[in-house]
């Protein structure tokens, strides 16, 4: 067994060219034949840098710091599946596509986000293993700060260029009902774990009698801020739109479009006080350190069969049982108290492009999966016509990965026959920092995909 001693900021080198420099103190014995067969046995190699890795995984920081980088992994083998997996054991791999290391599979690409402390041992992991991989971000504080490029404008007008703070969407939402009495009303449907009023904005023209519905979310993941933009979007232009533009009038006049516009509000309120790439819920669970919940693994739709974690400290944990985030419970009772009346459930996700459906906690086709195939491509297709931006369409579990607890899985089986995901720009150039001077073209060309579902699901009502 060779002795390796690490200690405050020391370095260790091996091999001539494997440099670990960590600041903590220890000494640690790792089994391995020879100082000397470690250069040449990459197995062993591998395990030293692992052995290192356990020591750096304290120095995690929860903010986003210089140095943090993106990889994208392109594994091709068994093999490279399985140092993912190893890699994400032995430290707190951020993945942000696929959304969890159990959606890892052959050929897929992977990204992942590693902090400054860990980037240096995993650059030389992925060298060592052959996989074939690149720096997608190279400084991720970089991308941060370049997400924000759009200039404020008068401080009098609400700017939906920009990504707003929870506090200035609150005072938005009840300037907006308040303006427009006539078109829009509001319902708090439930409070958040940290205690703030989840309120839903119901769009349409006043009726004495109850009118079919949609309901659109965005935010129920914290970190994807591209998604409440396109809700606060969708609301701006129903109302200025409203009377002069004949698809927006017909549908406003002969239906309801209900809009939460940040599902997760504790979790957006993180990101902009303490983590930029948090993801899940805020809530606490007795017995364990880790916080929060993914709200989307979190519904009753093959709960935490596949696709799912149930380590409280995974990304994509699915709770002590379904429905156990309040946030979850809140949206899944409101629908099911409207399910007569909700004939469509849209929820807006960021990144990938992907327009998806029913169902992705099971490879079994939906039963209205030809329908809902064909309005899929048709909504793609309308977003491509006005800036070319392609969007892939098709069932959760074939398009992308399984995941079960889906809110659009469970919208379905409730009942409600057209249940989509949208998972707008972009591809990975970006990820969940795309650039505030996108959220005008992201949000024009996803409206008309939005109306033309909208349009379908009036001539179509069940």
């Amino acid at each position: 067994a060779a002795l390796v001693h690490v200690s405050v900021c020391v370095c260790v080198c091996v091999c001539g060219w494997v440099c670990v420099c960590v600041c903590v103190s220890a000494s640690i014995t790792a089994h391995l034949t020879s100082p000397a067969n470690l250069c040449q046995d990459h197995s062993a190699l591998r395990s030293f840098l692992y052995l290192c890795l356990s020591f750096l995984k304290h120095l995690r920081s929860p903010l986003v710091s210089r140095r943090e980088k993106v990889f994208r992994l392109r594994p091709m083998s068994d093999e490279h599946v399985a140092i993912i997996k190893e890699l994400a054991g032995n430290i707190e791999v951020d993945f942000w596509s696929p959304e969890g290391v159990e959606q890892v599979v052959v050929s897929t690409e992977v990204d992942i986000h590693v902090d400054a402390a860990h980037t240096e041992i995993v650059s030389t992991l992925l060298q060592q293993s052959e996989m074939e991989h690149e720096v997608l971000v190279e400084d991720l504080q970089d991308y941060v700060e370049y997400q924000l490029d759009n200039p404020e404008l008068s401080t009098k007008s609400y700017n939906y260029m920009k990504y707003n703070s929870w506090d200035k969407i609150q005072a938005w939402m009840s300037s907006m009902a308040s303006s427009n009495p006539d078109l829009i009303s509001t319902q708090v449907i439930g409070t958040t774990f940290e205690g703030r009023a989840m309120t839903v904005l119901k769009i349409g023209k006043q009726s004495t009698s109850t009118k079919p519905s949609i309901f659109l979310d965005c935010g129920i993941h914290a970190r994807e801020w591209i998604s409440p933009a396109f809700c606060q979007w969708f609301v701006k232009e129903a109302v200025e739109t409203y009377g002069s533009d004949a698809q927006m009038t017909e549908l406003l006049d002969q239906m309801d479009v209900v809009v939460l516009p940040v599902f997760n509000i504790d979790g957006y309120v993180y990101t902009w006080a303490k983590n930029r790439m948090w993801r899940k819920t805020r809530s606490r669970k007795a017995g364990s350190s880790c916080i929060g919940t993914d709200p989307n693994r979190n519904f009753d739709a093959g709960w935490c069969t596949t696709g799912a974690s149930s380590n409280p400290c995974s990304d994509t944990y699915c709770g002590s049982k379904a429905e156990s985030e309040v946030e979850v419970k809140a949206v899944a009772d409101y629908i099911r108290q409207n399910k007569s009346n909700i004939k469509a459930y849209l929820t807006v996700h960021s990144y990938s492009q992907l327009v998806l459906f029913p169902y992705s906690y099971t490879y079994k086709l939906a039963a209205h999966h030809n329908e809902l195939m064909q309005l899929a491509e048709e909504a793609a297709e309308a977003l491509r016509s006005l800036y070319g931006t392609r969007y892939t369409s098709g069932p959760g579990a074939t398009t992308i990965y399984p995941a079960a607890g889906g809110s659009d899985d469970w919208a379905y089986d409730l009942g409600v026959k057209y249940s989509y995901t949208f998972e707008l720009r972009d591809t990975g150039r970006y990820g969940f920092l795309l650039p505030e001077s996108q959220i005008k073209p992201t949000c024009e060309e996803t409206m008309l995909a939005i109306k033309h579902i909208a349009t379908h699901v009036l001539k179509n009502l069940y």
